[in-house]
């Protein structure tokens, strides 16, 4: 039957909403949490003007939050290139080369994983118009999945929990310190500095938040002023401006090599390119926190992914303009060092090495800053064990319990790797997940497409990536989660001593960690302790609204709860969620 929302009440009563959530699919049974009527216009509105989607969805964003809209325009560019433009570029060109066999397929596959990246930038930023609030994917997991009850969430919070996401560039920045330091690199003392870094950063985004920011913001223009040098650099070597006119002549026969590339060394090679583009998302975490959240990420997204994409081809055309073939092979994490030492001689390897180590730590700083309060966050909506433990901001008003949990996950991704492995088994363990949790956000989107189609749902939101995008996305996240299972050949492993499936197992194994948990925390432990998990939305001190997990003893639960298809309970707090929009309307009219 075809629906059509003028004619729908402004206000559905609980009645209806409980009929709607029975007769859906369990799959998107509630997404109708949404106000489906922020997103739809009558022929008359849209002919009056184009721009009704965006102004809709401004409306929507500053409906769902009430807390101070801090960021603009420019502070989410900020954002975006300061997490993405971390180390990548300057220590994974070299693996990318001696993986792809050719100069020319390795510059393709920079391409290619900006392609990917771009659509993967509006895979989320449709998500992000839908539901513009602080969480990034848990919001859009916990949209998509709903059933089991907090399953979804349990797999994220052991996806956030267990894996160093700060780890690698702290090994990095150790082995650019010690270069410039003229110190031999060796397995005990790059793992000592980096647990070092990573400490440093914990120590100072507890205790000085306003320290950490600033730091943060120092060190984000070295990259910059790094990377776009480099680039400028390298077009000098090509013109040929470079001392005595030297060149490395590798663009003569740029493809040379490319027919002994093989899949396993392509899959790795873009797991290495990805690397260099993860945080084209990171808006999404603070959205609740945005002004205009529609306009800005239209703008910051692809303006900021663009551009940094050119200067990352720009760089790499930099290396392979000055670097020999031989010399690219064996740079491995300092191949952006021995080109300042072609092109400039001296100590500038060393001065170089210094400043990508100083971009290191900023990423580090900006990495261990966001993951901390992730960490926070689940500890307040009580999915964490001792969530109160996890949620204190004592006694320096941080997430100081958040930041040490990630500093200790990083200290044992750090030192637990073989010698030699540690730096490519950290980033394939970011990044394999990683690419799990695109597939899942991206093919529960194809499905949103299908049952807006089939009219069980609404979905129109501001900004929309498409068909066409969102399955070029998810098919490259298919290849992404595949491929790293064909046995590599010729001894092409990206590791020296660990198996080459190390890093699938491992993440495969934390997801199911998240499994185990959410099967004792949200069934057994109910069953044994007779209480039931509940979740409802609550609207914070700081003016932004999360969901907060507690605990109902079956002795308090009455009648007012009614049976669901899979033998759980649907219960008024649920429904209450799912009218959010309309309960917090009424709440705000009351209030004037």
């Amino acid at each position: 039957m075809c629906r059509c929302i003028e004619e729908k009440d402004n206000i559905v009563n609980s009645k209806t909403e409980q009929k709607t959530v029975h007769t859906m699919s369990d799959f998107l049974s509630q997404l109708n949490i949404f106000n489906k009527e922020n997103y739809k216009f009558s022929s008359s509105e849209k002919s009056e003007d184009d721009t009704s989607d965006f102004e809709t969805g401004q409306q929507f964003a500053t409906e769902l939050d009430q807390g101070e809209k801090r960021l603009g325009l420019i502070s989410c560019i900020g954002l975006i290139c300061n997490r993405m433009l971390g180390t990548g570029v300057f220590a994974v060109s070299s693996t990318i080369y001696t993986l792809s066999g050719s100069i020319g397929l390795a510059l393709i596959l920079w391409a290619v994983g900006a392609l990917i990246a771009l659509a993967g930038l509006y895979v989320y930023m449709e998500f992000g118009t839908a539901i513009p609030r602080n969480g990034g994917e848990k919001n859009y997991l916990e949209a998509i999945f709903k059933k089991p009850k907090f399953f979804i969430t349990c797999m994220y919070a052991s996806y956030v929990f267990f894996l160093g996401w700060a780890a690698g560039n702290s090994v990095n920045t150790a082995v650019m310190f010690l270069t410039a330091a003229n110190t031999e690199v060796t397995k005990w003392n790059q793992r000592g500095i980096g647990v070092a870094v990573v400490f440093f950063c914990f120590a100072v985004n507890s205790i000085n938040v306003r320290a950490g920011l600033y730091i943060q913001n120092v060190l984000g223009v070295f990259k910059l002023g790094i990377v776009i040098f480099i680039s400028i650099t390298g077009w000098v070597a090509l013109a040929g401006g470079l001392k005595h006119g030297y060149q490395s002549h590798n663009f003569h026969n740029a493809f040379e090599g490319t027919n002994k590339a093989t899949a396993y060394g392509v899959v790795n090679a873009l797991y290495n390119v990805i690397w260099s583009f993860v945080g084209y998302s990171n808006v999404n975490y603070a959205l609740g926190e945005v002004k205009n959240p529609v306009r800005t990420l239209k703008i910051a997204g692809p303006t900021s992914l663009i551009c940094l994409a050119i200067i990352y081809i720009f760089v790499n055309i930099a290396y392979f303009a000055v670097v020999p073939k031989d010399k690219l092979i064996s740079s491995k994490l300092i191949l952006a060092a021995d080109f300042f030492d072609i092109c400039f001689g001296g100590h500038a390897k060393r001065v170089a090495a210094a400043l990508v180590g100083l971009s290191a730590l900023g990423n580090v700083m900006s990495v261990i800053f966001s993951q901390g309060r992730i960490i926070q966050q689940l500890g307040r909506e009580g999915v964490l064990p001792f969530s109160n433990f996890f949620a204190t901001s004592k006694p320096f008003n941080s997430p100081m319990v958040g930041l040490f949990q990630h500093f200790i996950i990083c200290m044992i991704t750090i030192l637990a790797p073989p010698p030699g492995d540690a730096y490519n088994i950290i980033l394939n363990l970011i990044s394999y997940p990683m690419n799990i949790v695109n597939f899942v956000i991206s093919a529960g989107l194809l499905w949103i497409y299908w049952q807006r189609r089939q009219g069980k749902i609404e979905w129109n939101p501001p900004i929309k990536a498409g068909v066409f995008i969102t399955t070029f996305f998810m098919l490259s996240n298919v290849y992404l989660i595949v491929a790293p299972y064909i046995p590599p050949t010729h001894g092409e492993s990206v590791y020296e001593h660990a198996p080459y499936w190390i890093h699938c197992v491992v993440a495969w194994g934390i997801f199911a960690f998240g499994g185990f948990y959410w099967l004792v925390w949200a069934k057994l432990l109910p069953r044994w302790g007779h209480y039931r998990l509940e979740s409802k939305e609550v609207l914070g001190d700081d003016g932004f609204w999360r969901m907060q997990i507690i605990k109902v003893p079956e002795s308090e639960v009455g009648d007012d709860s009614i049976d669901s298809s899979d033998g759980e309970n649907i219960h008024s707090n649920d429904i209450e969620v799912l009218d959010y929009q309309e309960s917090k309307e009424s709440h705000k009219i009351s209030h004037e």
